[in-house]
């Protein structure tokens, strides 16, 4: 990919502005989590259609009986952030661009919900999706994509079918934040200090090594065709070129000079992955 792009110049700029607080110091990040464990969760509002799927609030997008594939998107946020317009504009995209249905689930955010219980939920998801009978597709942004990389390895040991193709965008693979140091100050939206606490946090009784939470640390053999998206300045980038390193059948598509999640901002750099997407999955 050439020199970053003027837009892509400028969103940095604003992301740098818009960075939580939280994500660079202690004390604002234990702040951050005291006040969210008394806020309780509620369904997400939006323009966009949702449906309830075992109490859990579930978008969806595009046409379920004349689609070609079935995406299932887990969005990113860090497991504290609720699914957002960037996430909700991308998935009518993918709907439409890719000949998709797309489910988005609203999983529970820590820290007054666990990874467990999110796993357990989105088994049962993936179970009624299974019985479509479509080529299934896991994707997920950021925390969302080391979600489903972790989901990935998961079904292994539920004897549940790999999906067709794993699509990530600037995936968490390490939780634990184990492989230090990290370049907090270059991300304009993630740093060490808030990522480590939040990780400790989503984990619950999981040791922040375990593969559920931290893919990088788990057996990635025998999974589906893996598509993996990462920004060259973003803070997961080593993380992410580690876990690559031994996941055969997986392929990596570096963002020169950019930062996390580039795919899902409106710069031209995003539309060259989404081509590079479609050439692989379609």
């Amino acid at each position: 990919m050439s020199e970053k792009s003027f837009i892509a110049k400028m969103a940095e700029i604003i992301l740098r502005f818009m960075k939580p607080k939280y994500m660079d110091s202690q004390a604002e990040i234990e702040e951050f989590l005291a006040k969210k464990s008394k806020i309780h969760n509620k369904p997400v509002k939006s323009i966009f259609k949702s449906v309830d799927f075992n109490g859990m609030q579930v978008f969806t997008f595009g046409n379920k009986g004349n689609c070609k594939n079935i995406i299932l998107y887990v969005h990113g946020g860090a497991y504290v952030n609720e699914i957002n317009y960037q996430h909700h504009l991308y998935c009518m995209k993918l709907s439409r661009k890719l000949n998709s249905y797309v489910i988005a689930p609203v999983y529970g955010l820590a820290p007054n919900h666990k990874s467990q219980e999110t796993f357990e939920v989105i088994r049962e998801l993936y179970r009624d999706i299974l019985k479509l009978d479509k080529n299934t597709i896991l994707m997920g942004d950021s925390a969302g994509g080391g979600f489903v990389l972790s989901f990935a390895q998961y079904l292994k040991t539920i004897d549940l079918p790999q999906p067709s193709h794993i699509v990530t965008f600037s995936p968490w693979v390490d939780i634990s934040m184990g492989n230090p140091p990290y370049d907090s100050e270059n991300d304009p939206i993630l740093g060490e200090i808030g990522l480590k606490e939040i990780g400790k946090s989503w984990a619950g009784d999981l040791d922040t090594k375990d593969y559920r939470v931290s893919p990088l640390y788990g057996d990635k053999s025998g999974l589906a065709k893996t598509l993996v998206f990462a920004g060259e300045n973003e803070i997961f980038y080593k993380d992410i070129e580690k876990y690559i390193e031994d996941c055969y059948n997986s392929k990596l598509i570096i963002g020169k000079g950019l930062f996390h999640i580039y795919p899902l901002f409106p710069i031209p750099e995003a539309k060259k992955a989404f081509k590079e997407m479609k050439k692989e999955i379609m």
